[in-house]
């Protein structure tokens, strides 16, 4: 089946740490420009970041550069979202999509950030 499954997530106090990653089944993520996107509760989906295919290169969004990183792990066919320092308002649930537009979009991720 081709599709994009998603994992990670959680409740993490502000300045803490969590990895999102997003498994790529049915197809080869190196010929895959990913993007990630999150929503807010009562707001609309932004996108945050976007890896092109081909090792070529990433994007972040103002609110997440310097904390937040993309990278691939071809050999896994799993790409991956490091989020360092997050604050509250990162609370959100988050995608990864196929940017081609094959595969879709994942199921989502909640995050939760709260002392």
């Amino acid at each position: 089946q081709v599709q994009l499954v998603e994992s990670g997530g959680g409740l993490v106090q502000p300045g803490g740490s969590l990895r999102l990653s997003c498994a790529v089944s049915g197809a080869t993520l190196d010929n895959l420009s990913i993007g990630w996107f999150r929503q807010a509760p009562g707001k609309e989906r932004v996108g945050i970041s976007c890896i092109s295919n081909n090792a070529g290169s990433t994007g972040m969004a103002d609110p997440v550069k310097g904390r937040f990183s993309v990278s691939r792990d071809n050999a896994k066919n799993i790409l991956s979202l490091q989020m360092n320092n997050l604050k509250i308002e990162d609370m959100a649930v988050y995608y990864c999509a196929d940017l081609g537009g094959p595969l879709g979009m994942a199921q989502g991720a909640q995050v939760t950030v709260s002392s």
